[in-house]
Protein backbone atom coordinates (compact mmCIF):
# COMPACT_ATOMS: atom_id res chain seq x y z
CA UNK A 1 0.00 0.00 0.00
CA UNK A 2 0.93 3.66 -0.91
CA UNK A 3 1.06 6.01 2.07
CA UNK A 4 2.23 8.97 0.91
CA UNK A 5 -0.95 10.68 -0.36
CA UNK A 6 0.20 14.47 -2.36
CA UNK A 7 3.61 16.07 -1.16
CA UNK A 8 3.16 15.65 2.11
CA UNK A 9 0.74 13.89 3.95
CA UNK A 10 0.66 9.76 5.05
CA UNK A 11 -2.25 7.60 5.67
CA UNK A 12 -1.54 5.37 7.75
CA UNK A 13 -2.35 1.49 6.70
CA UNK A 14 -2.20 0.31 10.37
CA UNK A 15 -3.62 3.32 12.43
CA UNK A 16 -2.34 3.27 15.63
CA UNK A 17 -4.93 3.33 18.99
CA UNK A 18 -4.37 6.32 21.90
CA UNK A 19 -3.99 3.43 24.38
CA UNK A 20 -4.06 6.37 27.28
CA UNK A 21 -3.40 10.00 27.88
CA UNK A 22 -2.88 12.04 30.99
CA UNK A 23 -2.05 15.66 31.67
CA UNK A 24 -0.76 17.60 34.32
CA UNK A 25 -0.70 21.11 35.04
CA UNK A 26 0.39 23.87 37.47
CA UNK A 27 -1.80 27.03 39.26
CA UNK A 28 -2.56 29.27 36.53
CA UNK A 29 -3.83 25.97 34.67
CA UNK A 30 -6.08 25.08 37.23
CA UNK A 31 -7.17 28.45 37.50
CA UNK A 32 -8.41 27.80 33.79
CA UNK A 33 -11.40 26.57 32.37
CA UNK A 34 -10.12 22.75 31.51
CA UNK A 35 -8.98 22.45 35.28
CA UNK A 36 -11.40 19.76 35.35
CA UNK A 37 -9.66 17.68 32.86
CA UNK A 38 -6.37 17.58 34.15
CA UNK A 39 -5.14 13.86 35.37
CA UNK A 40 -3.00 16.26 38.43
CA UNK A 41 -2.92 19.65 39.65
CA UNK A 42 -0.13 20.93 41.57
CA UNK A 43 0.33 24.64 43.48
CA UNK A 44 3.84 23.92 43.73
CA UNK A 45 6.01 25.91 40.92
CA UNK A 46 9.18 22.99 41.56
CA UNK A 47 6.77 19.99 42.13
CA UNK A 48 8.72 19.35 45.26
CA UNK A 49 12.18 20.13 43.42
CA UNK A 50 15.27 22.38 44.27
CA UNK A 51 15.04 24.38 40.76
CA UNK A 52 12.46 25.03 38.31
CA UNK A 53 14.13 23.27 35.74
CA UNK A 54 14.29 20.10 37.52
CA UNK A 55 10.60 20.98 38.50
CA UNK A 56 9.40 20.79 34.89
CA UNK A 57 11.11 17.12 34.85
CA UNK A 58 9.14 16.06 37.53
CA UNK A 59 6.28 17.05 35.56
CA UNK A 60 7.14 14.54 32.78
CA UNK A 61 7.62 12.15 35.01
CA UNK A 62 4.30 12.64 36.41
CA UNK A 63 2.75 12.94 32.99
CA UNK A 64 4.69 9.47 31.98
CA UNK A 65 3.36 7.73 35.25
CA UNK A 66 -0.32 8.76 35.05
CA UNK A 67 -0.66 7.56 31.43
CA UNK A 68 1.37 4.57 32.23
CA UNK A 69 -1.42 3.67 35.25
CA UNK A 70 -4.26 4.41 33.13
CA UNK A 71 -3.20 2.18 30.42
CA UNK A 72 -2.65 -0.57 33.06
CA UNK A 73 0.90 -0.09 31.86
CA UNK A 74 4.55 -0.31 33.44
CA UNK A 75 7.61 0.96 32.23
CA UNK A 76 9.51 -1.75 30.29
CA UNK A 77 6.23 -2.16 28.25
CA UNK A 78 7.24 0.91 25.93
CA UNK A 79 9.15 0.10 23.02
CA UNK A 80 10.03 3.92 22.66
CA UNK A 81 9.08 7.11 23.54
CA UNK A 82 9.83 10.42 21.82
CA UNK A 83 9.92 13.50 24.11
CA UNK A 84 11.35 17.16 24.08
CA UNK A 85 10.29 20.49 26.01
CA UNK A 86 11.78 24.24 25.40
CA UNK A 87 15.33 24.07 27.20
CA UNK A 88 18.77 24.32 25.91
CA UNK A 89 19.66 20.78 24.82
CA UNK A 90 15.84 19.56 26.17
CA UNK A 91 16.81 18.65 29.70
CA UNK A 92 13.74 18.36 30.68
CA UNK A 93 12.76 15.18 28.51
CA UNK A 94 16.44 13.55 28.92
CA UNK A 95 16.84 14.18 32.72
CA UNK A 96 13.02 13.45 33.49
CA UNK A 97 13.63 9.93 31.55
CA UNK A 98 17.15 9.09 32.35
CA UNK A 99 15.90 6.25 35.17
CA UNK A 100 13.17 4.48 33.13
CA UNK A 101 15.35 2.31 30.51
CA UNK A 102 12.80 3.36 28.33
CA UNK A 103 14.55 3.64 24.67
CA UNK A 104 14.72 7.28 23.69
CA UNK A 105 14.54 10.06 21.06
CA UNK A 106 14.79 13.37 22.20
CA UNK A 107 13.10 15.49 19.93
CA UNK A 108 12.65 19.63 19.52
CA UNK A 109 10.05 21.43 17.77
CA UNK A 110 9.66 24.29 19.79
CA UNK A 111 5.55 24.48 20.86
CA UNK A 112 5.16 21.94 17.86
CA UNK A 113 7.01 19.16 19.76
CA UNK A 114 3.86 17.28 20.85
CA UNK A 115 2.94 16.78 17.10
CA UNK A 116 5.99 16.03 15.78
CA UNK A 117 6.38 13.08 18.44
CA UNK A 118 2.65 12.03 18.16
CA UNK A 119 3.81 11.32 14.16
CA UNK A 120 7.12 9.60 14.88
CA UNK A 121 5.54 7.49 17.55
CA UNK A 122 2.80 6.54 14.92
CA UNK A 123 4.45 6.11 11.77
CA UNK A 124 6.75 3.67 14.10
CA UNK A 125 4.09 1.44 14.78
CA UNK A 126 2.40 1.62 11.30
CA UNK A 127 5.63 0.44 10.21
CA UNK A 128 5.87 -2.40 12.98
CA UNK A 129 8.94 -1.21 14.00
CA UNK A 130 7.08 -1.05 17.92
CA UNK A 131 4.22 -2.17 19.59
CA UNK A 132 3.68 0.57 21.96
CA UNK A 133 5.44 4.33 21.87
CA UNK A 134 4.39 7.14 24.35
CA UNK A 135 4.71 10.78 22.67
CA UNK A 136 5.70 13.56 25.59
CA UNK A 137 6.46 17.25 25.70
CA UNK A 138 6.07 19.70 28.84
CA UNK A 139 7.36 23.25 29.42
CA UNK A 140 7.09 25.59 32.21
CA UNK A 141 6.42 28.71 32.73
CA UNK A 142 9.42 30.02 34.79
CA UNK A 143 12.34 28.13 32.82
CA UNK A 144 10.95 28.95 29.61
CA UNK A 145 10.86 32.87 31.05
CA UNK A 146 14.16 32.59 32.48
CA UNK A 147 15.91 30.97 29.20
CA UNK A 148 14.31 33.07 26.93
CA UNK A 149 13.39 36.78 27.65
CA UNK A 150 13.78 38.18 31.40
CA UNK A 151 14.42 36.56 34.70
CA UNK A 152 11.00 35.81 36.22
CA UNK A 153 12.01 38.35 39.68
CA UNK A 154 12.52 41.25 36.82
CA UNK A 155 8.81 42.08 36.89
CA UNK A 156 9.29 43.02 33.08
CA UNK A 157 6.03 44.72 31.61
CA UNK A 158 4.36 41.60 28.82
CA UNK A 159 3.56 43.40 25.65
CA UNK A 160 -0.14 43.20 24.49
CA UNK A 161 0.97 40.23 21.71
CA UNK A 162 2.53 38.19 24.64
CA UNK A 163 1.66 35.00 25.04
CA UNK A 164 1.70 33.18 28.79
CA UNK A 165 3.59 29.81 28.64
CA UNK A 166 1.99 26.75 29.93
CA UNK A 167 3.35 24.91 33.20
CA UNK A 168 2.31 21.83 32.10
CA UNK A 169 3.17 18.44 30.36
CA UNK A 170 1.23 15.97 28.50
CA UNK A 171 1.90 12.21 27.48
CA UNK A 172 -0.12 9.79 24.99
CA UNK A 173 0.87 6.07 24.92
CA UNK A 174 -0.19 4.63 21.32
CA UNK A 175 -0.64 1.08 20.32
CA UNK A 176 -1.15 -1.51 17.30
CA UNK A 177 -4.07 -2.10 18.83
CA UNK A 178 -6.90 -1.03 21.15
CA UNK A 179 -10.37 1.04 20.83
CA UNK A 180 -8.95 4.03 19.64
CA UNK A 181 -8.98 6.85 18.82
CA UNK A 182 -6.73 6.67 16.05
CA UNK A 183 -4.36 8.51 14.61
CA UNK A 184 -5.40 7.58 10.76
CA UNK A 185 -3.00 10.82 8.55
CA UNK A 186 -0.35 12.83 9.09
CA UNK A 187 1.07 15.90 7.65
CA UNK A 188 4.57 16.90 8.04
CA UNK A 189 5.73 20.46 8.53
CA UNK A 190 8.09 22.28 6.45
CA UNK A 191 9.75 25.44 7.62
CA UNK A 192 7.78 28.90 6.83
CA UNK A 193 9.70 32.10 7.67
CA UNK A 194 7.55 35.70 6.67
CA UNK A 195 10.33 37.67 8.52
CA UNK A 196 8.22 38.16 12.50
CA UNK A 197 11.20 38.89 14.21
CA UNK A 198 9.44 39.92 17.64
CA UNK A 199 9.94 37.31 20.08
CA UNK A 200 7.18 38.80 22.04
CA UNK A 201 4.82 38.14 18.93
CA UNK A 202 5.02 34.53 18.49
CA UNK A 203 1.20 34.18 17.47
CA UNK A 204 1.88 36.14 13.71
CA UNK A 205 5.45 34.05 13.76
CA UNK A 206 3.79 30.61 13.71
CA UNK A 207 0.23 31.28 11.78
CA UNK A 208 1.90 30.85 8.20
CA UNK A 209 3.00 27.85 9.27
CA UNK A 210 -0.08 26.19 10.50
CA UNK A 211 -1.95 28.10 7.37
CA UNK A 212 0.59 26.59 5.12
CA UNK A 213 -0.11 22.77 6.67
CA UNK A 214 -3.73 22.94 7.20
CA UNK A 215 -3.61 23.83 3.83
CA UNK A 216 -1.02 20.83 2.50
CA UNK A 217 -3.45 18.76 4.67
CA UNK A 218 -6.54 19.48 2.83
CA UNK A 219 -5.12 19.02 -0.34
CA UNK A 220 -3.61 15.73 0.29
CA UNK A 221 -6.81 14.19 1.34
CA UNK A 222 -8.88 16.26 -0.67
CA UNK A 223 -10.78 17.28 2.75
CA UNK A 224 -12.45 20.52 3.26
CA UNK A 225 -12.30 22.01 7.03
CA UNK A 226 -16.06 21.09 6.94
CA UNK A 227 -15.08 17.16 6.89
CA UNK A 228 -13.93 17.38 10.62
CA UNK A 229 -15.97 17.47 13.96
CA UNK A 230 -12.72 20.11 15.38
CA UNK A 231 -9.66 21.51 13.95
CA UNK A 232 -6.95 22.79 16.46
CA UNK A 233 -3.69 24.58 16.19
CA UNK A 234 -1.15 25.14 18.98
CA UNK A 235 -0.36 28.21 20.66
CA UNK A 236 -0.75 30.35 18.30
CA UNK A 237 -3.10 32.44 20.46
CA UNK A 238 -5.83 35.07 19.74
CA UNK A 239 -3.64 37.10 17.10
CA UNK A 240 -2.83 34.00 15.37
CA UNK A 241 -5.40 32.44 15.42
CA UNK A 242 -7.23 35.06 13.81
CA UNK A 243 -4.07 35.34 11.03
CA UNK A 244 -4.70 31.89 10.29
CA UNK A 245 -8.41 32.50 9.71
CA UNK A 246 -7.96 35.31 8.17
CA UNK A 247 -5.61 33.77 5.31
CA UNK A 248 -7.86 31.36 4.45
CA UNK A 249 -10.55 33.42 3.81
CA UNK A 250 -8.69 34.83 0.98
CA UNK A 251 -8.78 31.71 -0.43
CA UNK A 252 -12.46 31.79 0.02
CA UNK A 253 -11.89 28.36 2.99
CA UNK A 254 -14.23 29.17 6.11
CA UNK A 255 -12.12 28.38 9.55
CA UNK A 256 -15.32 30.21 11.74
CA UNK A 257 -17.33 26.91 12.23
CA UNK A 258 -14.88 24.26 13.79
CA UNK A 259 -11.27 25.92 14.34
CA UNK A 260 -9.57 26.41 17.81
CA UNK A 261 -6.80 27.40 18.93
CA UNK A 262 -5.06 25.12 22.29
CA UNK A 263 -3.64 28.85 23.43
CA UNK A 264 -7.43 30.06 23.96
CA UNK A 265 -8.78 26.70 25.26
CA UNK A 266 -6.42 26.22 27.84
CA UNK A 267 -6.81 29.78 30.48
CA UNK A 268 -9.45 32.27 30.25
CA UNK A 269 -7.52 34.44 28.09
CA UNK A 270 -9.54 37.89 29.65
CA UNK A 271 -10.26 36.89 33.14
CA UNK A 272 -6.53 35.58 33.98
CA UNK A 273 -5.19 38.40 31.88
CA UNK A 274 -3.23 36.48 29.54
CA UNK A 275 -3.09 38.45 26.67
CA UNK A 276 -2.66 36.77 23.83
CA UNK A 277 -3.06 33.68 24.83
CA UNK A 278 -1.49 30.41 26.21
CA UNK A 279 2.11 28.61 24.29
CA UNK A 280 4.92 26.20 25.46
CA UNK A 281 5.27 22.79 24.51
CA UNK A 282 2.88 21.82 27.54
CA UNK A 283 0.24 24.04 26.60
CA UNK A 284 -0.70 21.79 23.04
CA UNK A 285 0.32 18.20 24.69
CA UNK A 286 -1.72 18.97 27.59
CA UNK A 287 -4.93 20.33 26.20
CA UNK A 288 -4.64 17.01 23.79
CA UNK A 289 -4.42 14.84 26.06
CA UNK A 290 -6.71 16.41 28.99
CA UNK A 291 -9.10 18.32 26.77
CA UNK A 292 -9.46 16.44 23.53
CA UNK A 293 -8.69 12.92 23.56
CA UNK A 294 -10.99 12.83 26.81
CA UNK A 295 -13.65 14.52 24.53
CA UNK A 296 -13.14 12.05 21.91
CA UNK A 297 -13.65 9.05 23.86
CA UNK A 298 -16.79 10.69 24.98
CA UNK A 299 -18.39 10.89 21.63
CA UNK A 300 -18.18 14.49 21.74
CA UNK A 301 -15.95 14.63 18.51
CA UNK A 302 -15.45 12.25 16.21
CA UNK A 303 -12.89 13.24 13.79
CA UNK A 304 -10.20 16.26 14.88
CA UNK A 305 -6.99 17.92 13.29
CA UNK A 306 -4.36 18.32 15.78
CA UNK A 307 -1.94 20.51 14.88
CA UNK A 308 0.33 22.17 17.17
CA UNK A 309 3.03 25.03 15.60
CA UNK A 310 6.19 26.22 16.80
CA UNK A 311 8.69 29.06 16.83
CA UNK A 312 11.94 28.21 15.53
CA UNK A 313 14.21 30.57 17.77
CA UNK A 314 16.71 30.46 20.32
CA UNK A 315 18.31 33.62 22.75
CA UNK A 316 20.99 33.34 20.38
CA UNK A 317 18.88 33.87 17.03
CA UNK A 318 16.89 36.79 18.57
CA UNK A 319 20.37 38.52 19.83
CA UNK A 320 21.80 37.87 16.57
CA UNK A 321 18.98 40.03 14.88
CA UNK A 322 17.62 36.52 13.44
CA UNK A 323 13.69 35.93 12.18
CA UNK A 324 11.47 33.68 14.06
CA UNK A 325 11.05 31.00 11.69
CA UNK A 326 7.59 28.57 12.05
CA UNK A 327 6.76 25.34 11.66
CA UNK A 328 3.41 22.98 12.54
CA UNK A 329 3.44 19.46 12.08
CA UNK A 330 -0.76 17.63 12.26
CA UNK A 331 -2.60 14.77 12.68
CA UNK A 332 -5.80 13.65 12.12
CA UNK A 333 -7.70 11.34 15.16
CA UNK A 334 -10.75 9.35 14.25
CA UNK A 335 -12.80 6.70 16.40
CA UNK A 336 -12.79 5.30 12.88
CA UNK A 337 -10.01 3.21 11.77
CA UNK A 338 -9.97 4.82 8.38
CA UNK A 339 -6.68 3.08 7.17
Amino acid sequence: MEKRIGARTVRLEYPPAVLSFAAVGGHMEGQGPLRDEFDELSEDHFWGEKTWERGESAMQRHALSHALRKGGLREADIDFVFAGDLLNQCIGSSFSLRDTGIPFYGLYGACSTMGEALSLAAMLIDGGFARRAAALTSSHFCTAERQYRMPVPYGSQRTPTAQWTATAAGCCILADSGGGPYVTHLTAGRIVDKGIADANNMGAAMAPAAYDTLAALFRDTQTAPADYDLIVTGDLGRLGHDIVVDLFARDGVDMTKNYNDCGLLLFDVKGQDMHCGGSGCGCSASVLCGHLLRGMREKRWNRIVFAPTGALLSPTSSMQGESIPGICHAAVLSNDREG
